[in-house]
């Protein structure tokens, strides 16, 4: 299967390209466009020519599109979550999981299309301001450069795409190297829905050119980007005065406090850890148990994950499966022999076959251990005993990190308590930090972002205020 580059509604066939894996089989599932700058450039200037007919173009018509390509979706769900489990490696019930998700972040994109508003402002409440009436309106920037990930090709395309449609921008869109394949089912489904040619423009390659040349075109007014913390903060060093919203890292943590039932929480706790293999940002990676708890905690946590079935994608069954590189793979395994060697104990997992990592439970893990510290991305979780929910807490906030953290307690005190101290984007009480719905506000602080996703929050991220003043004197 030979893939083109998606440029002012046509299929361009491009000058190179490359192979693409399957994580799990390692077979070849398709060809891939490797854009050139050249052809980055004309992406851009469709997406600049396009910008003027997506900003007149009707609320109701982009609502209207967005509705259509909502419904396009729904109609084809397993042809794409096929497309997911083959690209990503995800678990074909997860994948059809995902697919479900972005219909509903296309429907909720329709319908923010219709409210985007503004206000009046009573300008006589100072002196000077009688006689003038005042009010606000939103308006596109223009061209959005979305970038983005690997682990949840379609819905946070979506998050990117969605927004930038309802409020009448144009998108050139670089998808993960790895998983442009869902990227370029969204092109098509938006072709057939109507989307105005040079409204959306794909093109696949590396980051050095194609993500290079979206960052630092003055064509292009807003960045959105979902990756690593690294990537994040070198595109805010190049965008300048571009609009950027930063999606970055983390090392999500739960707190568990005595009293929990803790019958009651495993089974999420465990689906939090290692769904997707643990390639989410707000994975669960650290878990901080009372000590009144921790015992009864870890038996039956890693009982529970013993259970978890592992192996190919596309089987109904299929909890976990590869990671996204055998790169990743190695990593991780280096990461937890770091681990080991520091006295931390490997409760089960530890070990891969292929680019399938275990599910790996490690206890009692320092600090200052790269499976602590920092992001691992993979099915691992790091359990630590701890004396109060205060200790907890002074924990989950000592990292680089905050994106979003949880706490399961019984009292009210208490979680008022850690919802106010936590330093994160977004606080879970009686949850774990995974969970997201796609109309929420989504984001983090410290080198977890910058901005909100979530469309009404996106939508502002890529608009303009402007104010308009009326002198009636």
């Amino acid at each position: 299967m030979k893939k083109h580059l998606f440029i002012n509604g046509e299929w361009v066939e491009a000058k190179q390209y490359s192979p693409l894996y399957s994580p799990y089989s390692e077979e070849v599932i398709a060809e891939v466009p490797v854009a050139t700058e050249e052809e980055t450039e004309q992406a851009i200037a469709s997406a600049y020519q396009a910008r003027e007919v997506m900003a007149k173009m009707p609320a109701h018509q982009r609502a209207s599109i967005l509705n259509e390509l909502a419904r396009l979706l729904a109609e084809r769900e397993e042809e794409v979550a096929r497309i997911i489990a083959l690209e990503a490696a995800k678990p074909i019930a997860m994948a059809r999981a995902e697919v479900a998700r972005s219909v509903e972040t296309y429907k909720f994109a329709a319908e923010e299309a219709k409210r985007i508003h503004g206000e009046t402002i009573p300008l006589d409440a100072a002196p000077g301001g009688e006689g003038r009436v005042a009010y606000t309106v939103r308006e596109p920037l223009g061209v959005i450069g979305a970038i983005t990930p690997f682990n949840f090709p379609l819905n946070l395309v979506a998050h990117k795409v969605g927004p930038a449609i309802a409020s009448g921008n144009t998108v050139v869109l670089k998808p993960a190297t790895q998983t442009p394949l869902s990227a370029f089912f969204i092109a098509e489904l938006l072709q057939e829905a109507g989307l105005p040619a040079g409204a959306l423009n794909v093109v696949t390659g590396s980051g050095r050119v194609v993500g290079e040349k979206i960052v630092n075109d003055e064509r292009v007014s807003v960045i959105t980007f979902t990756g690593s913390p690294a990537v994040g903060i070198g595109i805010r060093n190049k965008a300048g005065l571009k609009r950027t919203t930063l999606e970055l890292g983390s090392n999500a943590a739960v707190i568990i406090d005595k009293g929990v039932n803790i019958d009651k929480i495993i089974s999420r706790c465990v689906s939090g850890a290692f769904s997707n293999q643990g390639q989410v940002c707000i994975s669960l990676q650290r878990v901080y148990a009372h000590d009144t708890i921790y015992d009864e905690f870890v038996e039956k946590f890693v009982a529970e994950t013993e259970k978890l079935n592992i192996g190919d994608p596309l089987q109904p069954d299929t909890f976990v499966s590869a990671l996204i590189s055998p790169q990743d793979v190695k990593r991780a395994l280096q990461w937890i022999e770091e681990a080991g060697q520091a006295g931390a104990k490997i409760a089960t997992g530890g070990k891969a076959e292929g680019n399938v990592l275990y599910p790996t439970v490690v206890l009692e893990g320092d600090a200052s251990l790269k499976v602590s510290c920092q992001e691992v991305f993979a099915p691992l979780v790091v359990i630590n005993r701890i004396a109060s929910v205060q200790e907890g807490i002074d924990s989950v906030n000592d990292s680089r990190y905050g994106l979003q953290a949880g706490i399961y307690t019984d009292n009210v005190h208490t979680a008022l308590d850690a919802a106010e101290k936590l330093h994160v984007g977004g606080v879970m009480i009686n949850d774990i930090p995974t969970f997201r719905v796609d109309h929420m506000p989504y984001g983090g602080v410290k080198e977890s972002g910058t901005g909100r996703e979530g469309i009404k929050y996106a939508i502002e991220e890529m608009t303009e205020l402007k104010l308009v003043i009326w002198n009636r004197n």
